[in-house]
């Protein structure tokens, strides 16, 4: 988890990249590369591959004319061109001209997980903390409309019950339940829960408290409150080195993932009851909602792994680690699957040694002519060559909608968008943007990750005016503790 400020305007070299010191001069003669016509619109991604500095360097200097995140017809930008080829000089530059990270290319790959592909330890931190930065840097722009659109909702108390289960055997029984308590007063937002973190490998519970304060600085708006243990940690804006290398040290060692639900099939059709004389079928939920109840059919769960970076080693941590997990152990009091040496929410730092780079692959011998003129859809192998396992799974869910609930749906992506730091509601914020039936949904049931499904009920909501003010705030016996929660 993690929610970060606004850090773009930083010195270049603090995150480094190239300087603009490194560029050529104003006064140096710029010339245009010879290029032909079908070329003409692919001049960064040409200089990139032709390991052009000075021509991408002219070419940077002209944003009105040439895109930096322009994508060519394999669905490269030329950030990801420059990381799948290892050009280290050409990278920095581009990302000290914010070049985009999160894009990506026709195969569903960011330049992020091309930077793991090939291994250079610098490249990979460097991409990084430009994706951090700029994911500061869209969060800031978004929070003044945000709180605006906080402001225009009543307050309210809203209650949601969330049940996880698995199709994987054992699993289910272990998979936790959570109902989750939310507080709104103007641009103020509470939220109690007593599941910490969820994800493939680990889960944490304890008693939590998230408290979003629009009418603060974006540096004091955010704070996680463990109720238990009586600390608090305001969320950091910025990583620590440390933090940093941690990270990388863990893409280096894990799997490269990307799974998306895919909804371009997707259709709701009544849910039916009945034998002979089917009816549609409808519910009561939370003993005062009015429901029709839709099935959700044609979403596709798209699960792909590359592992060309991995040793036999960590390919072998990595099958124990999806054992237990599958298995259903778990190696701590918390309920964290974690394995030794990735640390759970309450360890302390410890001294670790740093994945070193990888041996770079082979130069490669495709041309630009080559790779530039070949089909879409049969791009030329450059880089790391891939190993790669894609896998699908079919899900029927299912959603009940209201017209009785009194919140809309454009106010509940508010909300949700708030508290996008716990990842199950990052995983209900997508679905709800989904193009839905008339009224709002009150109880579906997804999928969450590749193997859980979660049921999530809005139980409870009343809009409210008596809402304490103390709620969102830190207790007075309460301690900071700027390490109780290493992933925010």
């Amino acid at each position: 988890m993690s929610v970060n400020g606004d850090a773009e305007n930083q010195d270049n070299s603090e995150d480094g990249y190239a300087s603009a010191e490194e560029e050529p001069r104003e006064d140096e003669e710029q010339e245009e590369p010879e290029t032909s016509e079908e070329e003409e619109q692919y001049l960064l991604h040409r200089s990139v591959f032709l390991d052009d500095k000075k021509t991408l360097s002219q070419l940077l200097r002209q944003p009105d004319k040439y895109d930096i995140s322009q994508k060519d017809k394999h669905g490269n930008t030329p950030l990801h061109l420059s990381v799948m080829l290892g050009r280290k000089a050409l990278t920095h530059l581009l990302l000290a001209h914010h070049a985009p990270v999160k894009v990506k290319n026709s195969e569903g790959w960011s330049a992020l997980s091309e930077a793991i592909s090939y291994g250079d330890r610098q490249t990979i931190t460097s991409v990084l903390r430009a994706l951090k930065n700029q994911t500061r840097k869209q969060m800031q722009e978004r929070r003044g409309n945000l709180i605006e659109a906080l402001n225009q909702i009543g307050n309210f108390y809203m209650e949601l019950k969330w049940d996880f289960h698995s199709w994987v055997p054992l699993v289910s029984r272990i998979l936790p339940s959570d109902v989750c308590k939310i507080h709104k007063s103007g641009a103020k937002i509470r939220l109690d829960t007593t599941l910490v973190d969820f994800t493939d490998m680990k889960w944490e519970r304890g008693d939590i408290s998230f408290i979003f304060r629009g009418d603060k600085n974006p540096s004091e708006s955010l704070t996680v409150l463990d109720n238990e243990y009586k600390c608090f940690q305001r969320i950091r804006h910025e990583e620590s080195e440390h933090e940093i290398e941690d990270e990388v040290d863990v893409l280096m060692s894990s799997d490269i993932l990307a799974a998306q639900m895919s909804t371009k099939q997707i259709n709701f059709a009544r849910a039916q009851s009945g034998w002979f004389f089917r009816a549609d079928k409808k519910e009561v939920v939370a003993g005062q909602y009015n429901s029709d109840l839709f099935t959700i059919n044609g979403l596709v769960l798209k699960s792909r792994k590359r592992r060309e970076h991995l040793s036999s080693d960590d390919l072998q941590k990595n099958k124990l680690l999806v054992e237990s997990f599958t298995k259903g152990s778990s190696n701590s009091s918390t309920g964290s699957l974690t394995p030794d040496g990735y640390g759970s929410l309450k360890n302390e730092p410890s001294e670790v040694s740093r994945r070193s780079s990888l041996i770079p692959p082979p130069e490669t011998k495709i041309t630009w002519e080559d790779y530039i003129n070949a089909e879409v859809g049969e791009m030329p192998p450059i880089g790391r060559k891939m190993v790669y396992k894609e896998s699908s799974k079919h899900f029927k869910a299912t959603v009940s909608m209201s017209t009785d609930f009194p919140l809309s749906i454009e106010m509940l992506l508010n909300v949700l968008e708030v508290i996008a730091p716990f990842k199950q509601f990052t995983k209900l914020r997508e679905f709800i943007t989904l193009k839905l039936p008339s009224g709002f949904p009150v109880k579906i049931e997804i999928p969450i990750l590749r193997t859980v499904s979660a049921k999530i009920t809005f139980q409870r909501f009343d809009f409210q005016d008596n809402i304490s003010d103390a709620l969102f705030e830190v207790p007075s016996d309460y301690v900071e503790d700027s390490r109780r929660f290493p992933e925010l």
